[in-house]
Order: C-alpha cells, then sequence, then structure tokens
C-alpha cells in the first residue's frame, strides 16, 4: 500500500520542497508548446506543477504575514498568488500558447494584477528569481512614486543602498532615456526617478530552490527588502 501524503487544510499535499520533476515539464513544454501537447499532458502539469505551486503558495501563508501583514499568499487555482500558464498572445507575434516558466505573486491586500506592489518568484529552466516592488505601475501610481522619492529621497536611497539589501538585490526594469517632464533634470535622484519599473531582484539557484528550507530561504530574502517595499506603499497610500 502506498504511502498516504498529508494534507493541508485547503485539501492540498503539505508542501516539503519542489521536486526536479517541475523543470522536466517545463523543459518538455518549451519544446511541445502546442495545444495538443499539452492538453495530452495536462494531468502532469497538475501533478508536477500547479499542485506543488499551489502548496508552496499554502506553506508561504505561515511566512508573508511576518514580512507585512498586508500582503497575501492565495492558493486558490484561479485568481489567486500563481499565475496563468496561458499566455496572452494578442498583440504578440510569438503565438506560444503558454507559458513556459512558473510565476508567483504575493499582492498587497489590495492588489487587483500584476502590477500591484508584491513579492513575486520566477522559476523557469533558464533562470530562478525573486523579485520585489511594482512593475509597469500605471501613470498615477508611478507619478505617486517619483514624486514621493523628491520628498524623501534619504529614505529612497537607504531602502535601495543598505546591505542587507544589496548583499542579495539589484534595481532592475525599464526606464525612460531622458527626465520625465517637471523634474529637475540635475537631481541626484534623476536616475531613479527616471524609472519606469521599481521593482529589484534576487537571482537564486536550482539547489536552493529544492530544498527542504525554500520557504524559509525566500522569506527571509524577502525581508531583506522590506524597507524598499514600505517605501512603495507609503508612496500609494498602502498599509504595511
Amino acid at each position: 500500500m502506498g504511502k498516504l501524503l498529508e494534507i493541508n487544510p485547503q485539501g492540498l499535499p503539505m508542501f516539503t520542497h519542489f521536486a526536479p520533476s517541475l523543470f522536466t515539464f517545463l523543459h518538455e513544454l518549451e519544446k511541445n508548446n502546442d495545444r495538443e501537447w499539452f492538453n495530452n499532458n495536462k494531468q502532469r502539469y497538475e501533478d508536477l506543477v500547479r499542485s506543488p505551486a499551489l502548496a508552496f503558495i499554502s506553506e508561504m501563508q505561515n511566512w508573508i504575514p511576518m514580512i507585512s501583514p498586508h500582503y497575501e499568499a492565495s492558493p486558490k487555482k484561479v485568481g489567486g498568488s500563481l499565475m496563468r500558464v496561458y499566455r496572452d498572445v494578442r498583440f504578440s507575434k510569438d503565438k506560444s500558447p503558454y507559458k513556459t516558466n512558473v510565476g508567483i505573486q504575493f499582492r498587497h491586500e489590495i492588489g487587483k494584477d500584476v502590477h500591484s506592489p508584491g513579492f513575486y518568484l520566477h522559476i523557469s529552466t533558464q533562470e530562478i528569481f525573486l523579485a520585489v516592488g511594482t512593475w509597469h505601475p500605471q501613470p498615477d501610481a508611478l507619478r505617486a512614486i517619483r514624486e514621493h522619492i523628491q520628498r524623501k529621497p534619504a529614505v529612497y536611497q537607504d531602502a535601495i543602498e543598505h546591505q542587507p539589501f544589496t548583499e542579495y538585490y539589484h534595481m532592475a526594469g525599464d526606464a525612460l532615456t531622458r527626465p520625465p517632464k517637471g523634474y529637475d533634470t540635475e537631481s541626484p535622484m534623476i536616475e531613479e526617478i527616471k524609472r519606469k519599473d521599481f521593482i529589484a531582484m534576487c537571482p537564486i539557484n536550482k539547489e536552493q530552490l529544492l530544498s527542504g528550507k525554500v520557504c524559509e530561504l525566500i522569506a527571509t530574502r524577502y525581508g531583506r527588502a522590506q524597507p524598499l517595499q514600505k517605501f512603495l506603499c507609503d508612496a500609494l497610500g498602502l498599509r504595511f
């Protein structure tokens, strides 16, 4: 008789660690990114990718509140922290129907979409990384962040330059080539104000992802970015 799986309150298997089979499936999907193959392997996707990812999210419900009580780990199959496997191909030359990565975002409680401030985990065969901050914020939010940098330059600078942060993170994302209108071009913070994304990235390796302490590791790394996330929340009038 096989070993019975322990089930958590959400009805998901208890999370211990990610398995190498996750990468096996993603590699095969890269080679066979079409609806016929995916439909024939949908149960494998459920077993090897979605179920472990949801179990991980469920386990992170124990960790995320330690970073901020206003961020959520939602293990719902649809509309939760796990991002959809289906690509939006309406405006893309690449018509491949499926994403070949796993994307997990722990959003702010008021967040409705991927543009909200959040903590992110990206898993693919090419790279694994954590990210924090806000990606492609809406114009009003972008303006609020830039103006907050002008008001509190020392606080922002400390958030992105203090050693516990820079030990693991680097700022990333898109930026304007020229300063936005209405901002002092001589400001010492002008390069930061030119940003269109306010995100920081932290690479992790495959061994770390597959370890039995991955939840603790990820929560600890997210914790290193608390000052940046708090700054963004303050700029947007959100609780942290």
